[in-house]
């Protein structure tokens, strides 16, 4: 067997490219207004966060994005629990969903929009869109894999449902829906950005179509280098989380290997 790839690789690629980035604007092999280099991005980067402008942008777009992300999750959960273990839920309003679900996000901005206005009302209502589904999914997925044996076990011990479904179905759920909850994070950012540029004068996405439309070229890749690095910090934290809050699953997976 090949030698296992090193966590360093990766770094090293980045740093590679990078390099290759500002020799490619230093050295003239890109030959454009729009290709800075490299170090003027990343000053542009610093002097817009040390004047507190891009921290109180990042500040309102994350909040719009987790407030979605926490009703949508939420809202995902509770029906994907009714959904699994009341299938007459299901038969009434399982074809709205699958209808909704194909419908690109981008797509449903405009009416709401002509609903909600521009406020926050609407970002967040199109986040909580965003992570409810594929919540729903992965609960309902969960559900299902839960044990019979457990939920047998609930019914002898004369268990109301309700107790059955916090205790017993719930917890055994939880690594499946935490699943969905990590795809939720990551696309509760990109749906946030894309409606503070569509619609706003709000957040990091308005910013970086300002940035754009003036051709401050530096200013505009600061920003997506930041949503880069943003959308990493908040992967490994929401890693982290899983694995402190889901610590049984890990350490019976290292068993059981």
């Amino acid at each position: 067997m090949g030698r296992a790839v090193r966590p360093t690789s990766g770094l090293l690629l980045i740093l590679g490219l990078l390099l290759l980035w500002e020799a490619s604007a230093r050295l003239g092999w890109v030959d454009s207004p729009n290709w800075p280099p490299l170090t003027g991005v990343l000053a542009a980067l610093g002097h817009d966060s040390l004047s507190g402008e891009l921290p109180l942008l990042v500040g309102g777009t994350l909040w719009r994005m987790f407030a979605g992300l926490l009703a949508g999750s939420l809202a995902g959960v509770v029906v994907g629990l009714l959904f699994a273990t009341l299938p007459v839920t299901a038969r009434l309003f399982g074809l709205v969903v699958e209808l909704v679900r194909p419908i690109p996000i981008p797509a449903i901005i405009p009416p709401l929009v002509l609903f909600l206005g521009l406020d926050n009302t609407m970002k967040v209502t199109v986040v909580a869109l965003t992570a409810f589904f594929p919540v729903l999914t992965n609960t309902v997925q969960g559900v299902r894999a839960v044990e019979a044996e457990a939920v047998a076990m609930g019914r002898t011990f004369h268990l109301p449902f309700w107790r059955r479904t916090a205790f017993i179905i719930l917890p055994a759920s939880l690594p499946y829906i935490f699943a969905g909850l990590r795809v939720a994070l990551a696309l509760a950012l990109v749906v946030t950005v894309v409606a503070e540029m569509i619609a706003g004068e709000q957040g990091v996405g308005h910013y970086l179509v300002m940035m754009q439309f003036a051709g401050r070229a530096p200013e505009m890749y600061a920003t997506v280098i930041l949503l880069a690095v943003l959308g990493y910090v908040l992967n490994r934290g929401f890693l982290a989380f899983e694995r402190r809050a889901l610590h049984w699953y890990f350490a019976l997976g290292a068993q059981n290997e």
